[in-house]
């Protein structure tokens, strides 16, 4: 099943992989500033530029190894992203003085994995609607 044209579904999957690699860099650098303390760190440092190649070769060929890959991916990422708000929110609250507003000010990011879950929803909404064309 090929892609036909550029139907919005196939712009959402490369408008999603653009921005994996965006939160990528920005994630490395947060997790680098850290010295990667805790080895969970590094799982987003290396599945987000994985994932945003698989969704920029299924961008480019909508073979079907390719789609299960990417949805795959997604899948995973999403529940990534849930894992890595709870590390992210027990983190500010392991800061001294706890879950205070300027804990959430300087500590972990806690909005970012939650971005990382929206943005795989987001690319597996897109992948669903793209089996209709």
């Amino acid at each position: 099943m090929g892609w036909n044209g550029w139907p919005f579904e196939r712009v959402a999957v490369l408008f999603a992989s653009c921005a994996f690699l965006l939160i990528f860099i920005q994630v490395t650098l947060f997790h680098y500033r850290q010295n990667f303390r805790h080895w969970s760190q590094w799982v987003p440092v290396i599945a987000l530029p994985i994932l945003a190649l698989t969704g920029f070769l299924f961008s480019a060929s909508n073979v079907d190894w390719v789609r299960t890959a990417f949805i795959v991916l997604c899948l995973g990422d999403a529940l990534g992203g849930l894992v890595g708000f709870y590390l992210h929110l027990k983190g500010v609250g392991q800061r001294v003085d706890g879950y205070r507003l300027q804990n959430f000010l300087v500590g972990p990011p806690i909005i970012l994995p939650l971005m990382i879950s929206a943005l795989s929803v987001f690319a597996l909404l897109a992948v669903y609607w793209s089996r209709r064309l």
